[in-house]
């Protein structure tokens, strides 16, 4: 019986760390994102984005001037939390809480798709954040 047990326990695990280096790696993505925002180096957030937006802004100076028009929040964030990644209609997404240098908080939805074994990000949007009752 221990050995069942063992078995697929390690199985179990097996299961799951694809899982958790999938999130982290997609993730890791969005946070580098941010980081060469912060840097205003659009150039480099510009890599991060999927060939769809590449083509729709055609130059880093044009992405980074939407960035900071449209979503200031992630130009210059003082937090952000990433929830749950889950897929739907067979796309990736991953919900992040951002936090603004004012503190007001939103929150965002990242299409991820992989290009070439790489993770890139192909949509941001925003969501009404929950209600919060006392």
């Amino acid at each position: 019986m221990k050995q069942i047990l063992l078995i697929l326990a390690m199985g179990l695990a097996l299961w799951v760390r694809p899982a958790a280096a999938q999130d982290s790696a997609h993730q890791a993505v969005i946070a580098s994102q941010i980081e060469a925002f912060q840097a205003d180096d659009f150039v480099r957030a510009f890599s991060y984005s999927s060939p769809t937006i590449q083509n729709v802004f055609r130059t880093p100076e044009n992405f980074g001037a939407m960035v900071k028009q449209g979503y200031p929040m992630v130009w210059r964030p003082s937090d952000v939390r990433y929830l749950e990644a889950r897929q739907i209609a067979g796309q990736l997404w991953q919900k992040i809480l951002v936090k603004d240098t004012k503190g007001a908080r939103f929150l965002l939805d990242y299409r991820m798709i992989q290009t070439d074994g790489t993770w890139r990000i192909d949509a941001v949007q925003m969501l009404d954040l929950p209600e919060v009752s006392a």
